[in-house]
């Protein structure tokens, strides 16, 4: 059974003030004496309210400011992202507020108190693993990217998973690639990815997809699985990687092993990082257009926003992917590689 939320009045009897004292309270007031003020904001903290914004935003209380919660800005993935929603906000005079899940892990902190805590109108959610109850009843949230969970009533602006691996797969399988090795990690769009990767295997007899991942999607990540798909399955002839990171540490396996890449070995990534178009890697990548999936959802969320919390209708927009073909992908050797590399 899911815990009910606190309410306003809740708090007041908890506090023993009256419930527009509480409202005083939260919203500043100075009319609220400081040792009650103390009383009202105890009593909130400790049952785990947060005031309805929808209420807020009906009394025309407006901060002129969205939040974006990010997993960790060390991921390239979150670049065109970024500059897709501050390219939507611009243009209205809104700020962006931006809280890195990642930054203040060691403490306990709640990533999303802090976005909340600013009094952001609308909220855009590009992260995992997120304790959703800190998010306010009635505050308008659009969930950017594919996520294992979402907030109940969110909007949801992701790429098509499913029609980005069909291209990467159709891409090595045209190559002459009959033996993939698919890198990948937890999260939501890893699992996707995955889950898409083996529907569209189990549609050709003629092919092989094997997997290989632990608990990440980083570049040491990438580089273990490729070390021990090569190790393992001589055949592997490709390297399908959840992302453009996991790429990387894939490149950096091939060239301890003395693979050539793409003669002896291709390589593709995901995500279309600025990291795959440097010259040195030139890495074939599938497109998700982040930037677009950034800019459709802060355009969402100012919607949701000017028409009110609540009542307005959850949407779930797919945006169909592509394809950057670079010099890490090739046709497949016609020589089996020996189990040494």
């Amino acid at each position: 059974m899911p815990t009910r939320r606190p309410t306003i009045i809740d708090v007041a009897q908890r506090a023993g003030v009256s419930k527009s004292l509480v409202s005083m309270a939260l919203r500043g007031d100075p009319g609220v004496s400081p040792a009650r003020r103390e009383a009202v904001l105890r009593a909130a903290d400790q049952l785990g309210y947060r005031p309805n914004r929808a209420a807020s935003l009906l009394a025309g209380t407006r901060s002129d400011t969205v939040g974006v919660v990010v997993d960790d800005l060390r991921n390239p993935w979150y670049l065109p992202l970024l500059a897709g929603i501050r390219g939507a906000l611009v243009p209205h005079g809104l700020r962006l507020t931006l809280t890195d899940a990642a930054m203040n892990r060691h403490l306990g902190a709640d990533p999303l108190d802090d976005a909340v805590s600013l009094r952001v109108d609308g909220l855009i959610m590009a992260a995992e693993a997120l304790d959703h109850r800190a998010v306010p009843e009635g505050l308008p949230v659009v969930v950017a990217g594919t996520r294992a969970q979402r907030p109940e009533g969110a909007a949801v602006v992701a790429a098509d998973e499913g029609a980005g691996i069909r291209l990467a797969l159709d891409h090595l399988w045209g190559l002459g690639h009959r033996e993939v090795a698919h890198l990948t990690g937890p999260g939501g769009s890893a699992t996707a990815r995955r889950e898409a990767a083996e529907a569209a295997a189990a549609e050709r007899p003629d092919v092989r997809l094997t997997m290989e991942g632990e608990d990440a999607t980083t570049e040491e990540a990438g580089y273990a699985a490729t070390l021990r798909a090569l190790r393992d399955r001589p055949g592997v002839t490709a390297i399908l990687a959840a992302n453009d990171v996991m790429a990387m540490g894939a490149l950096a396996a091939a060239r301890e092993l003395g693979l050539r890449v793409p003669e002896d070995l291709s390589v593709m990534g995901h995500d279309a990082s600025p990291l795959a178009a440097s010259p040195l890697l030139r890495l074939t990548t599938v497109d998700p257009r982040n930037d677009d999936v950034g800019r459709a959802a802060a355009e969402l969320l100012l919607r949701m926003i000017r028409g009110g919390a609540e009542g307005s209708p959850v949407e779930t927009t797919l945006l169909r992917p592509g394809l950057i073909a670079r010099r890490s992908t090739g046709a497949a050797p016609t020589r089996r590689r020996d189990a040494a590399g």
